[in-house]
């Protein structure tokens, strides 16, 4: 499907308008990227036609819609931006026309890009359980929490959790390359699924094996909780789809398909 937010050509670059959801710093940021389809002579619209502008932030026809109050990444405030014929000169363009849909579809990895902050706060959830429980937390009184078979056994499940999704990434990511072949696309889809459930599973277990204390806001512990649970929702790869078309993946070759014809 091609991008609903359109650029229609015009001399020295195009008029843009449409919507984009969830664009991160809204009203701070001087330009933002918006991907968009560039609207053909005879209206029709492709997804090949897909265009990757730099909006300037005071270009007329910018505005900045509804509030930023979510669970988790309440500091990236990426509210709504709408466009309503906005001019964006040539020079703004990201990407040559065309070169953003030739890379999603031949270098699909650049859609992990979000893994590696989640795999972040994956090990931050662990770092502040293991210095917890050493009683190593700034600003508390060094009480030692470790001695408990039950801590120990927590920590270690979170560190064999840490530990597989870190195996799983770098193996998917060492794969990255033009017209990968299909495993390694499905294992880019694994890892993508694996890093961002992992970093909400150990979060949750961090907090559980911490106990009480460890959910006031001076803490990170809860912070990382609320930002790590947001990583399955992350487009294009939800966890969602990434299971899809894992699935499909493995049970059906190119072309294949059930119809009876």
């Amino acid at each position: 499907m091609p991008f609903s937010t359109t650029a229609r050509r015009v001399p020295g670059g195009w008029v843009v308008n449409g919507r984009k959801i969830f664009a991160s710093l809204a009203g701070h940021a001087d330009y933002y990227g918006v991907l968009c389809t560039e609207v053909r002579e005879d209206g029709s619209l492709r997804r090949r036609d897909t265009l990757y502008l730099a909006v300037p932030a005071d270009a007329p026809g910018v505005e900045v819609e509804g509030e930023w109050d979510p669970l988790g990444m309440r500091g990236t405030v990426s509210r709504n931006l709408r466009f309503t014929d906005v001019f964006v000169g040539e020079d703004e363009a990201l990407m040559p026309p065309g070169v953003y849909y030739q890379a999603a579809v031949r270098w699909p990895h650049m859609f992990m890009t979000l893994t590696p902050t989640y795999l972040g706060l994956a090990q931050a959830a662990y770092d502040f359980t293991v210095s917890y429980l050493r009683g190593e937390i700034p600003g508390m009184p060094p009480v030692k929490r470790r001695m408990y078979p039950t801590k120990q056994m927590a920590v270690a499940q979170m560190r064999i959790m840490l530990d597989q999704a870190k195996a799983l990434w770098f193996r998917a990511i060492s794969e990255a390359r033009i017209d990968p072949p299909k495993d390694a696309v499905m294992r880019a889809w694994a890892a993508q699924y694996t890093v961002m459930e992992t970093a909400s599973e150990i979060s949750q277990l961090a907090i559980r094996t911490c106990g009480g204390q460890a959910i006031m806001e001076r803490f990170a512990l809860p912070r990382i909780f609320r930002d790590s649970r947001c990583g399955s929702l992350m487009l294009p790869w939800t966890a969602e789809i990434c299971l899809d078309r894992l699935g499909r993946a493995a049970l059906y070759e190119e072309g294949e398909s059930d119809e009876q014809g």
